[in-house]
C-alpha cells in the first residue's frame, strides 16, 4: 500500500485543561500519514485518484481552530475520524498532534500524541 504524508501543519487553537489555554490559545502542529492506493494517480496524473492535500489541510484547520478540546488526544481522535469519514479511499491514518509549549514550569520541546485508525474489512473505523 502507498503512503501520503502531510507534515508540519500549524494552526492556532484553544485546547487544554487549564482556563488560560482556553482563553489565550496557542499553536498546534499536525502531521497526517495516510495509507491508500495511489497507483491510479501515479499512472494517470489525475487528481481524482488521489487525495487533495489542500482539502486535508482545510479539514484539519477547521477542527483545530474549532471548538476546544480539553485533551489533545481527543483532538487527534476527531481529526482521525473525520479524515476517514471524508475519504473512503484512505485505508489507514496516523495523526500526530504536537502542543509545542504546554503551560508547565518545565522546559521541553512539547508533547506529541500519535493515534492510528484504520478501516476493518466491513469499512468500519477501528483502532490500528
Amino acid at each position: 500500500m502507498d503512503r501520503m504524508n502531510v507534515r508540519g501543519m500549524r494552526f492556532y487553537g484553544y485546547h487544554g485543561v487549564f482556563p488560560e489555554e482556553n482563553k489565550l490559545g496557542q499553536q498546534f502542529y499536525i502531521d497526517l500519514d495516510l495509507v491508500l492506493d495511489l497507483s491510479e494517480a501515479a499512472d494517470t496524473d489525475d487528481l481524482n485518484y488521489t487525495i487533495n492535500y489542500a482539502e486535508l489541510h482545510a479539514l484539519a484547520k477547521g477542527i483545530v481552530e474549532g471548538p476546544p478540546f480539553k485533551l489533545i488526544e481527543a483532538l487527534a481522535g476527531r481529526i482521525a475520524s473525520r479524515v476517514l469519514e471524508a475519504y473512503t479511499r484512505i485505508n489507514e491514518v496516523t495523526v500526530r498532534v504536537t502542543k509545542p509549549h504546554p503551560p508547565f514550569d518545565i522546559h521541553f520541546d512539547g508533547v506529541t500524541i500519535e493515534l492510528k485508525r484504520k478501516r476493518d474489512r466491513d469499512g468500519r473505523i477501528i483502532r490500528a
